[in-house]
């Protein structure tokens, strides 16, 4: 198992893609009960919004569907196992630091002192996790790297876009 989470770190890093995994369903089983998990200890760490389980399993769902229908339309439905197997690895090995960096910016985010620094991180992460995505789609696709881009800000957007929907911020 420390092989397969040293992968995931690989990954995130952009040093290795989603063919180094192999196409198992167990393994695609394990890896999103351990982006389930991970979110859930570091949220339960560092308290999160409202919500947040349901937003979650929302999230896993479209991820799903997301890369399921991608790899579908694009005629490559054989590579769904390793890509999202690699999708919800690295996404694993960046969620903590994407809840804190949430975190923070709900808890220092009016303070002008931190507010600056924290946003420039929160950046730096969300532009790590686009890159991320993006060298595993663009593996996964055998696209360029500026399509494979658009693909991701598209997904996370729409993700978004759903979360909001289902589930829309208290005023």
């Amino acid at each position: 198992m420390r092989e397969v989470v040293r992968l995931y770190v690989q990954i995130a890093l952009l040093r290795r893609g989603p063919q180094d995994l192999p196409a198992s369903r167990l393994l695609l089983i394990l890896t999103v009960c351990g982006y389930a998990a991970v979110n859930a200890l570091v949220s339960s760490l560092l308290p999160p919004g409202a919500g947040w389980p349901p937003q979650l399993a929302v999230d896993v769902l479209f991820t799903l569907a997301w890369y399921a229908a991608l790899l579908q339309l694009t005629g490559r439905s054989e590579r769904f196992l390793q890509t999202a197997t690699a999708v919800f690895g690295l996404q694993s090995v960046l969620s903590p630091l994407l809840i804190a960096s949430e975190w923070l910016m709900r808890r220092f985010g009016q303070d002008t002192t931190w507010q600056l620094p924290i946003a420039v991180a929160g950046l730096a992460l969300v532009i790590w996790l686009i890159a991320a995505n993006t060298h595993v789609v663009k593996a996964a696709l055998d696209w360029s790297t500026a399509t494979s881009v658009a693909l991701v800000i598209l997904y996370i957007v729409a993700g978004q876009l759903l979360v909001f929907a289902l589930f829309p911020p208290s005023s």
